[in-house]
């Protein structure tokens, strides 16, 4: 609290004070004031404001060099007076703003002077100040035609600072006090907003300034990013406030044809600007030069809070300027939708604002709705596309990319008319294929092999907390940046939301069926139409748009899966050990089919032996292709959610086949599929969607077994679906184990290795089924011993796995020679092979722990 609170009281303390400085300007009277100052209430200052301002005053105006500490403790204490106080007069207004403004000013170098950091810095905040202690009504009388000669000279002082000073907190204040001077400052000193006649009068003297304003700020914002983004985001602020006040749209509507005589002298009257038409239309031209300057260096600025502050420069132009700035319409939208996928959540946060504003209000640009410009933007942008995916690095593609979602977020569900030209469609559709182009020199995806009997529950595991939109990390040989990828499953994702979806679908499943050099990016592709039609990981700024009906969708998601199961197209060869079994099994069938009798017999061809032999790179590219496939399944589900069930019986099958792979990218993929098709149709795990599907994939293993040479993966499905469930799958699978056994004499010599997998496989999933737990195992003992106290001694000995092998083998061998079907040869080694499986067996099941 004060210690003088009456004017009185406070007159006595200061009035020898200020006597003693105004005979003698001295730095220690100056600090001596601004003590006795600080004791001194607020009301008691305003009352002796003029009084306190005298001798401080007459120290700045004294003729002769001064002291440049001195100068600043003069500022620094007027400064403090107006902070504390209000200036009520229009004459004590000017004639300080005149002296504070003629401390920065070098009469020899026309230019800022030569002064210290710290006297510049009292300076502009006594500036500042001064601007703020003025009443509303005396501010508006301040910015009167007269006052453009020193206002002005105040104006290209801060901007010489800001443009030229090399302290950033010269420059920000310089622009922060240059925003206070335009009265474009976001403080709360003067509420009043000013009426539609005090705008414009206002709006016609600071037109003149709009040149030199905006030239100065353009240098300022386009340079060396060294400067810190503080400086480059005051500039924008500065530019795009003062830019959005004098070229407003709605002051320009008001502004009469014919110009008003000013009440002023020759000289100022020259100075003054006319908003009429023709000059609206030429400077409209020249900011748009400057605005594309801006936009250009700004939209790639590394600081976010720089990019930030572009979008609300762009939103301010649009809204407010879209007539008077007709030609920088576009590079603004332009920048504002190539924003929308910002690296920074909050510049994407901010131009989804903006962008649905743009899409609520129907803004009109010159004559023409803004529709139709993005409509012709987009129209241009996907004419060039092909070439710039071919030539632009991934800085340049992301940056085309970017655009391109923001068009199409912009336009929304305007995107189908465009989507109705078959030349744009191509255009399009041939830069995506051509920028997904995959990388498949990589050997180590054809070497990497799964050699581990794990069941899919730790994929389920891991799995669990993955989101949907996450897929296998891929090479393209386009880009090496992740985020183009990002954007490209984006931009797809919005294409099957506002587009055409049947229209869509048909061209990409032409271009799958057209070349193999196609099929992975087409279904890539595909895969992400299917998301974005079903609505899911959309962000729709339009709310108008409807989602393709769950039927309709779900009849598109079963052409294409039924395309991606084809044998053409699911069984591709990934190994040369894959292709020459198929080879041998496909000639065995042939020849069974030759010799079976006269009802079978037909020449078969080979086509697949005279096929060159597969290469790395088309053994990686099959790989991806299975891979991708595998992937959009998932996808499909996760889209339909729990209407994939009826859709379970055609994907369920195929997706255990390649569980079962011995590729390891392919299992991986398979097992993460599941778990997708598990959390889209609602099963608790792995376990449960295999048990509640195993009657028709045990029918289906069935019914396959017996054309192994058509379907050489059944055994993997079977194996798979034992490794992943429990002992309820028993009872359903005790007939094609005896299918199994059965094959395997007719397979035994090429596909032993692997119904030996799946007979491993059941093994051990009966030692995990039915455990021997510690009171099983001591009643097992005790019957044991019971049997053995009364079984003779000749007896005791049990049997070990040779003589139960040579048991079985002679018993088999006896059957089949009495049956006369075989040769002794051939009997002798198949049953010596199933003799050895059932060694295996036996050796086992006494051993489950080791199983």
């Amino acid at each position: 609290m004060a210690v003088f609170d009456t004017p009185e009281e406070a007159f006595g303390v200061l009035r020898p004070v200020c006597v003693q400085l105004t005979k003698t300007q001295t730095v220690e009277n100056v600090e001596h004031l601004q003590t006795q100052l600080q004791a001194i209430s607020d009301t008691a200052l305003q009352e002796l404001q003029q009084y306190i301002l005298f001798p401080l005053r007459f120290a700045l105006k004294t003729p002769g060099p001064k002291r440049e500490r001195l100068v600043q403790s003069v500022v620094e204490c007027l400064t403090f007076v107006l902070s504390s106080t209000c200036v009520r007069e229009q004459e004590l207004l000017q004639e300080l703003f005149s002296e504070l403004s003629a401390c920065l000013y070098s009469p020899n170098s026309q230019k800022p002077a030569a002064l210290s950091e710290e006297l510049k810095l009292a300076v502009i905040q006594g500036l500042s100040t001064l601007m703020h202690s003025a009443y509303r009504d005396i501010i508006l009388t301040f910015y009167e035609p007269s006052i453009l000669p020193r206002l002005g000279f105040a104006v290209s002082l801060l901007l010489g600072l800001a443009e030229q000073e090399k302290s950033k907190q010269i420059k920000i204040a310089a622009l922060q006090c240059l925003q206070v001077l335009l009265l474009q400052c976001d403080c709360q000193d003067h509420p009043r907003p000013l009426d539609e006649l005090e705008q414009q009068q206002l709006g016609d003297l600071l037109a003149s300034f709009l040149p030199g304003i905006s030239t100065a700020l353009t240098r300022v914002i386009t340079g060396d990013f060294k400067q810190g983004h503080s400086i480059v985001v005051s500039s924008l602020k500065v530019f795009y406030k003062t830019v959005g006040f004098i070229m407003a749209d709605e002051q320009l509507t008001r502004i009469p044809k014919v110009r008003a005589k000013p009440a002023v002298e020759h000289k100022v009257a020259a100075l003054m600007i006319h908003r009429e038409a023709d000059w609206v239309k030429s400077t409209g031209g020249k900011l748009a030069i400057l605005i594309k300057k801006i936009i250009d260096c700004v939209s790639v600025h590394p600081h976010w809070k720089v990019r930030l502050e572009l979008v609300e420069f762009v939103e301010v132009l649009l809204f407010k300027c879209s007539q008077s700035l007709v030609e920088s319409t576009g590079p603004l939208l332009k920048v504002l939708v190539g924003l929308v996928n910002d690296e920074s959540s909050e510049v994407q946060a901010q131009c989804n604002t903006v962008l649905r504003r743009l899409a609520d209000q129907k803004v009109v640009v010159g004559s023409r709705a803004l529709a139709d410009i993005l409509s012709e933007s987009l129209h241009s942008l996907a004419t060039s596309l092909p070439r710039l995916m071919n030539t632009q690095d991934d800085q340049g593609k992301f940056s085309t990319l970017s655009l391109l979602l923001g068009y199409l977020k912009l336009l929304g569900p305007k995107v189908h008319v465009i989507l109705n030209s078959v030349a744009h469609v191509q255009r399009l559709s041939r830069a995506l294929i051509q920028v997904l182009e995959l990388e498949v020199a990589d050997v180590k995806m054809v070497e990497e092999r799964r050699w581990n009997s794990d069941n899919l529950s730790a994929s389920a595991e891991a799995s669990a907390a993955r989101p949907w939109s996450r897929v296998q990390r891929r090479y393209f040989r386009c880009f090496t940046d992740e985020r183009v990828f990002l954007l490209l499953r984006k931009i797809c994702q919005l294409l099957g939301y506002y587009g055409d979806l049947y229209l869509l679908v048909d061209h990409f499943m032409e271009l799958y069926h057209t070349s193999i050099v196609y099929r992975k990016q087409a279904a890539m592709i595909l895969n992400e139409l299917v998301v974005g039609a079903a609505g899911l990981d959309v962000e729709d700024i339009h709310y108008e748009c409807a989602s393709t009906s769950p039927e309709e969708l779900r009849e598109i998601v079963k052409s294409i899966l039924e395309e991606y199961t084809s044998q053409e197209n699911w069984y591709l060869i990934t190994c040369i050990e894959a292709e020459e079994e198929e080879e041998v099994m496909m000639k065995q069938q042939g020849l069974q089919a030759v010799t079976s009798g006269v009802h079978t017999c037909q020449v078969v061809s080979f086509p697949a032996l005279s096929k060159p032999s597969p290469t790395i790179c088309s053994m990686n590219s099959n790989i991806w292709q299975i891979c991708i496939q595998l992937e959009g399944i998932g996808q499909f589900a996760y889209a339909l959610g729990k209407d994939f069930r009826l859709l379970l019986m055609s994907a369920l099958y195929p997706v255990l086949e390649k569980a079962g792979d011995q590729t390891l990218l392919i299992s991986q993929v398979a097992a993460s599929t599941m778990v997708d098709i598990c959390h889209a149709c609602g099963y608790n795990s792995v376990q449960h969607l295999i048990n509640q599907n195993s009657d028709y994939l045990v029918n289906g293993i069935s019914l396959n077994l017996r054309h192994l040479a058509l379907h050489p993966h059944t055994p993997k499905v079977l194996e798979v679906m034992l490794r992943n469930s429990d002992a309820s799958l028993l009872p359903l699978v005790a007939d094609v184990v005896q299918d199994v056994l059965a094959t395997l004499d007719q397979f035994y010599d090429k596909r032993a290795a692997s119904f030996v997998s799946v007979l491993h496989a059941l093994l051990a999933a009966l030692a995990h089924w039915f455990p021997d737990s510690g009171s099983t195992g001591q009643l097992q003992q005790h019957s044991l011993e019971e049997v053995a106290r009364q079984t003779p001694a000749a007896s005791k000995a049990s049997p070990t796995a040779e003589d139960i092998e040579r048991f079985v083998l002679s018993y088999l061998q006896e059957k089949d020679m009495a049956e006369g079907n075989v040769s002794d040869l051939e009997a002798e080694e198949g049953h010596t092979l199933q003799g050895f499986m059932i060694s295996v067996g036996v050796a086992a099941a006494k051993r489950p722990s080791q199983v």
